[in-house]
């Protein structure tokens, strides 16, 4: 069975770095075939794509790119998302997913972590 675990600082102040990691288990994160991906939603909006991995490479979403930086450590089976400059715009509760390259919707979700980003 595949699980997905986010962890997060919980609160990070305006102009700070978000870092948030995702543990997978009960598969390898190198698996070609699967998307790995970073989702957020704020209060009071919809699902935001933030980036994803796809067979080693790594895609970010256009608004976010320039503070966005998505890693992976395989030693690990983990990846993370690392977000800069930081403002309260940023309170979200971040999710990571896994989709295969063969189906449609994501299939495996993180329960979310909350981060709030306030002075």
């Amino acid at each position: 069975q595949v699980q997905l675990q986010e962890s997060g600082p919980g609160l990070v102040k305006p102009s700070q770095t978000l870092s948030v990691t995702c543990t997978v288990s009960g598969g390898p994160i190198t698996q070609n075939d699967l998307y790995w991906t970073w989702i957020r939603q704020s209060p009071g909006k919809g699902l935001e794509w933030m980036g994803t991995i796809y067979s080693g490479n790594i895609y970010y979403s256009t608004s976010l790119k320039s503070r966005t930086s998505i890693s992976r450590d395989t030693s690990k089976n983990q990846f993370s998302l690392q977000l800069n400059s930081v403002t309260p715009e940023d309170t979200a509760v971040y999710y990571c997913a896994r989709k295969s390259y063969y189906s449609g919707p994501y299939d495996y979700w993180g329960q979310g972590t909350q981060v709030t980003v306030s002075s």
